[in-house]
């Protein structure tokens, strides 16, 4: 009874974690350049030694808990919107910026301009440019701002900089930092050969809000489930044992 107890338990923690993700997602629905996150499951067995265990300990000893989760890097639809300076990627890059904590990568190509004229993103992130074998900030001077599909910025006609612009091999892990920042290995990223920027036109998050609306409920009742397996470890078997055993 007490493996039971501890596997609902682990089902349950599993869950309420997952569930923690998907409601991420769905806040996120309207996010441009989000990538949806999915949890997948792994299996612990709290059998301890190599002892050969009965089919019934086998079930009772295997604990089914939260492995992690994985980023889908499935592109999202292109929307326009005439701001010059909102950049979409097609394809499988991700623009780099600056934060405290490094450099970053984002499909969130909303940008905007300080008080200094470098090119940032909403939150004050610098965007970077390629400069040789390394990357600097943007400063724009006034003027009309063009972006070419290949990231190239001119202003007024005049060559400015070169967005850097980088992809991930598959199977790299990055990690998202954020709403739509994702931090990677480094030296993983490398230079994107098929990615082409869309000036004037935002990423969509690439949620489907209705399959992760059914998501949420099917999570839910899960750990309603186990929840109520939880309390009949706790309750009614602990009652029985309680009943019978003054009587053997």
């Amino acid at each position: 009874m007490d493996s039971g107890y501890y596997v609902a338990y682990a089902g349950l923690a599993s869950r309420m974690q997952a569930l923690d993700v998907v409601a991420s997602n769905l806040a996120n629905a309207s996010t441009s350049g989000f990538k949806a996150q999915s949890s997948f499951y792994q299996a612990l067995s709290a059998a301890q030694g190599d002892e050969i265990l009965s089919p019934v300990n086998q079930a009772v000893n295997l604990f089914g808990i939260l492995g992690g989760s994985q980023v889908d890097l499935r592109s999202g639809a292109l929307e326009p919107t005439g701001n010059d300076l909102d950049l979409a990627m097609e394809g499988a890059g991700f623009f780099s910026v600056q934060t405290n904590a490094g450099i970053r990568y984002t499909r969130n190509g909303s940008f905007r301009l300080n008080a200094a004229r470098q090119v940032t993103t909403q939150d004050g992130n610098l965007v970077l440019a390629e400069q040789g074998t390394t990357t600097i900030p943007i400063t724009l001077p006034t003027g009309r701002v063009s972006v070419s599909p290949d990231g190239t910025l001119s202003v007024d006609g005049g060559l400015v900089a070169k967005l850097h612009i980088v992809q991930f091999a598959p199977g790299t892990l990055i990690a998202p930092e954020g709403n739509s920042k994702y931090a990677a290995p480094n030296g993983s990223e490398g230079p994107s050969a098929d990615s082409n920027v869309r000036q004037g036109m935002l990423e969509s998050s690439n949620i489907n809000p209705v399959e992760g609306a059914i998501g949420l409920i099917l999570l839910q009742r899960q750990a309603d489930l186990l929840g109520r397996a939880i309390t009949i470890f706790s309750t009614d078997f602990d009652r029985a044992a309680a009943q019978d055993v003054p009587r053997v």
